[in-house]
């Protein structure tokens, strides 16, 4: 099977210049791309093609040996055999030179640029104020871009200077035998630059320390540990480079009278044992301001709930509420005076099996299992 010809392959003309080849093949070798076309097997075969094309077009010595032999030109030991030597070495190269910005290294990297660091700040809010959201003020001490020289990190009047150790790459070629390895310039550290006459403000590193406030909104209904995020907010990236981003994780205090599940509220509410006996009402306090009266029906067991409808949380982006639940506790009296131990005391003597049901039902069949044990 013939090769195609490589000019049809990148979708050019025989007579196009370097930058509008290199142009063409960045599309292609996007649309073909293995990783973009996880479905389409036929691909990869022709991402190989698309870069076998540009390997030999982009070099004028190739260029000229094609334009004249065609594919005859690289056959049979011909200049196919140093073209065949150097391909991984290629790839590598464009591979860089294509998604190198995409996955944060590549050129954006030797020309310095490095994004600053994501920031934490731990915020501290009230229970009233997850309920009804708020506008918070924060200061933070980060980096930020130096305002004497604009984050290049040089002297105003100068600017960086390609790395005479790499040609500005930021990286260094050495051969071994028949292998070729890559690694870090150690002049620029991989920056791809060098500084000779370093800003005075921030000594060449591109940005300074300072103090920043900033205003935070906090939602009504954000829950106890929510994560919200600053874009571009953390540290100013070095000599230039994108900022980090700032991370406010949210921490509610506790509160005095509630407790929170998610959207609902409970409160715990010691009751009289009269109370419980004879029924009654009381008031609670609503997170959201103001109160509401709660009806005791008489006989309540301690323990007992009772729910509130709407009472609650609001649930974050929503027009809904979540419910309060009141829990009674009956509180059994302490220091009795004589009398009242009397009184006491009379009630016990012609109380009855139904006056305490749940207790007399227990022990009648505490009683019931003794009798078998002992049958």
């Amino acid at each position: 099977m013939s090769k195609a010809d490589y000019y049809e392959t990148l979708g050019v003309s025989n007579g196009v210049d370097d930058k509008a080849l290199k142009s063409a093949f960045r599309k292609k070798a996007m649309q073909f791309h293995p990783d973009r076309n996880p479905d389409n097997p036929d691909a990869e075969a022709r991402f190989k093609e698309v870069n076998e094309a540009y390997e030999v077009l982009k070099d004028a010595e190739k260029r000229a040996a094609y334009d004249r032999y065609g594919h005859a030109a690289f056959e049979q030991g011909g200049m196919g055999q140093g073209f065949g030597n150097d391909f991984g070495t290629s790839m590598h190269d464009i591979f860089e030179d294509i998604f190198g910005d995409m996955m944060g290294g590549g050129r954006s990297r030797s020309r310095g640029r490095e994004r600053g660091a994501d920031l934490r700040y731990n915020l501290e809010v009230t229970l009233e104020e997850c309920f009804h959201g708020k506008a918070a003020e924060i200061e933070v001490p980060t980096s930020v871009t130096c305002g004497t020289c604009s984050g290049s990190g040089a002297k105003a009047g100068t600017a960086p200077k390609p790395c005479r150790t790499c040609g500005g790459m930021g990286k260094v070629r050495a051969s071994q035998g028949f292998f070729t390895v890559e690694r870090t310039c150690p002049s620029c550290h991989g920056r791809g630059e060098m500084i000779e006459d370093p800003c005075e403000n921030c000594g060449g590193v591109g940005r300074t320390t300072e103090d920043r406030n900033l205003s935070v909104n906090i939602p009504a209904g954000i829950e106890d540990g929510t994560r919200i995020r600053l874009s571009g907010e953390g540290e100013a990236g070095v000599r230039g480079g994108p900022s980090g981003d700032l991370y406010i994780f949210i921490s509610q205090t506790p509160h005095d009278l509630f407790q929170r599940d998610g959207s609902d509220i409970f409160c715990k509410v010691p009751i009289s044992m009269t109370t419980a006996i004879l029924g009654g009402s009381f008031e609670v306090p609503v997170v959201g301001g103001g109160k509401t009266r709660v009806k005791v029906p008489e006989g309540t067991q301690s323990g007992k709930q009772f729910r509130l409808r709407g009472k609650g949380m609001p649930v974050l982006r929503s027009a809904q509420h979540g419910d309060m639940y009141i829990q009674v506790d009956v509180e059994t009296p302490r220091k009795l005076t004589k009398r009242q131990k009397e009184l006491i005391s009379e009630f016990e003597q012609i109380s009855h099996e139904d006056n305490h049901p749940d207790s007399s039902g227990f022990f009648a069949r505490v009683k019931d299992f003794f009798e078998k044990i002992s049958d």
